[in-house]
């Protein structure tokens, strides 16, 4: 059987009613977790960082391991290239060979010039990444305090705010999926996280916006959905107001 809208109204003012004693609790943790997520994403960042220059390291060492293999390659040449000429039989062949010996060490002069670059490219690199894990170093201390002051205000909550979570998954299983959209979309466009609100004092109990005097009778016959003209939010009742007495 379908609810009422006054029944319908009423249970979205109780999720509001425990959404916002949820949104209480959040706000005694302050800007808390959004530093601890911040902190957790840096030093994810540092981390990547450190293992990049750590490969690019190993990819130079590696490259200055195959200049060195190919400087010992050139030497057995030039040394093969100096004992035949021992044996040559004429000026052109040991002109030929010469020439060879002369391109071997100039090979392995280049050799020693790409050592040296990429030796002073490690350098570089090192000090970037002792810089990186400084950082990284104070980054996790940071961290670590951040989290036990987190803990500390959580464990202070966290027994009502499970409680709380507990009562909300049962609440909203009585509140049809299209009308909760709509109160979680209204609910997230909000800076108060207010998605419905009375009509207190003849305004919008969210942005305080003028409500009519017919529109407030419409909104307490509760028979249809009733939204704020300014701010969308839903007017679920109006509250009395209740007289002051003076004194005589």
């Amino acid at each position: 059987m379908e609810n009422t809208i006054a029944q319908k109204l009423d249970a979205l003012l109780k999720l509001q009613e425990i959404d916002s004693s949820l949104d209480e609790i959040l706000k005694t943790r302050g800007d808390l977790p959004e530093e601890v997520r911040d902190l957790e994403d840096e030093i994810v960042g540092f981390e990547t960082r450190l293992g990049k220059f750590k490969s690019e390291i190993a990819n130079l060492n590696t490259e200055i391991d195959n200049f060195k293999n190919a400087q010992k390659e050139g030497e057995k040449l030039i040394k093969k290239y100096k004992d035949q000429q021992m044996n040559v039989r004429n000026n052109r062949e040991y002109d030929a060979i010469t020439k060879e010996i002369e391109l071997q060490e100039l090979d392995m002069q280049l050799a020693d010039k790409k050592i040296n670059e990429a030796r002073a490219r490690i350098r570089l690199i090192e000090e970037d990444a002792n810089r990186a894990e400084s950082i990284l170093n104070e980054r996790n201390e940071d961290l670590k305090v951040k989290k036990n002051e987190l803990s500390v205000i959580t464990s202070e909550s966290q027994a009502e705010e499970q409680a709380l979570i507990a009562e909300r998954e049962k609440h909203i299983k009585k509140i049809e999926e299209r009308l909760l959209k709509s109160y979680q979309k209204i609910r997230d466009n909000s800076l108060n996280g207010l998605a419905v609100v009375h009509v207190q004092r003849g305004a919008c109990g969210g942005c305080f916006s003028i409500v009519p005097p017919q529109r407030q009778a419409d909104i307490r016959e509760r028979k249809k959905l009733i939204v704020c003209e300014h701010c969308g939010r839903i007017l679920a009742d109006v509250e009395s107001v209740q007289p002051v007495h003076q004194r005589r």
